[in-house]
């Protein structure tokens, strides 16, 4: 791996053409596509674009840095372009946020009531540090909520989803989708989830009103999951973070019964140009 060298550039026409053999094959959209089809669709295109990533991965890759300092890497764009295929195949109306297309200034006009948001590679620092807790982050915000989503961890070989309200899930290996709901908080206290590189003071201040048992550090959006699947019951979060970094991991929290709110208790609310969120906590069954 390379040091960081020079700035990063936007996705290119070359780049979109040497994917022409990993892209994965969907049928044209149907009049209709209803949303167990738009599940399956995003699930199978973060796979895919998983496996890409980990191609790069286990490569001598370079690291580049964007306009605001943060690291960008082949593997963020080309995984991408794999993702942008899919959701224009499937919901070919809805528009999409994603990262490395608004870091090159491609965001759409009108968002409307429905729309994408993706982070193709969610924990850029995690992949290069080598850490193995980096994601794919794909999800559908209506009325400015994510109801459906899918983060995915392609070296742990793991997949969390969810489809709406009571309806989240995780695979592993690509076996059958196990259901997954939060714990109500145990009498002996919090686990609460951490981030790896964004600890500080406001997070440490918060946690003084909570019984908390344990600390446990993660990084990218397996903190909203492990929240969502039991493993944890809290996560806050005072630090910068974009709309794109937070939704799918938002829509499994919901739909595995936990809450998303905003420091005032609030709904976490998406859509907002310069798609940049608020401090939010992520609540298990407290």
């Amino acid at each position: 791996m390379s040091a960081i060298a020079g700035n990063a550039t936007p996705l290119t026409g070359a780049l979109v053409n040497g994917l022409v053999g990993v892209l994965p094959r969907t049928k044209a959209p149907a009049v209709t596509t209803s949303d167990t089809e738009i599940v399956n669709a995003i699930r199978d295109a973060a796979l895919v674009a998983g496996d890409e990533i980990l191609r790069i991965y286990h490569s001598d890759f370079e690291v580049r840095a964007k306009g605001d300092a943060s690291p960008v890497t082949d593997a963020d764009e080309r995984a991408e372009v794999i993702i942008l295929k899919v959701l224009a195949d499937v919901t070919p109306d809805i528009p999409v946020v994603a990262e490395e297309s608004a870091s090159a200034g491609i965001i759409p006009s009108n968002l409307g009531s429905e729309f994408w948001l993706v982070d193709p590679l969610d924990g850029t620092r995690e992949f290069v540090e080598r850490n193995d807790e980096f994601t794919v982050n794909i999800a559908l915000v209506r009325g400015g909520i994510p109801t459906i989503g899918v983060v995915y961890a392609p070296v742990l070989k793991r997949m969390y989803g969810a489809n709406g309200p009571g309806d989240a899930w995780i695979e592993q290996d690509n076996g059958p989708r196990t259901p997954i709901t939060v714990r109500p908080a145990p009498n002996e206290g919090l686990t609460v989830v951490v981030s790896r590189h964004h600890m500080d003071q406001s997070t440490e201040d918060f946690l003084k009103d909570f019984k908390v048992k344990d600390q446990k550090p993660a990084g990218s959006s397996l903190k909203f999951c492990l929240v969502a699947e039991g493993a944890a019951d809290l996560y806050p979060r005072f630090g910068p973070t974009c709309e794109w970094d937070t939704a799918a991991g938002d829509a499994v929290v919901r739909g595995a019964g936990g809450t998303v709110t905003n420091l005032h208790g609030e709904p976490l609310l998406y859509g907002r140009p310069p798609f940049k969120n608020p401090g939010f906590v992520v609540r298990g069954n407290l």
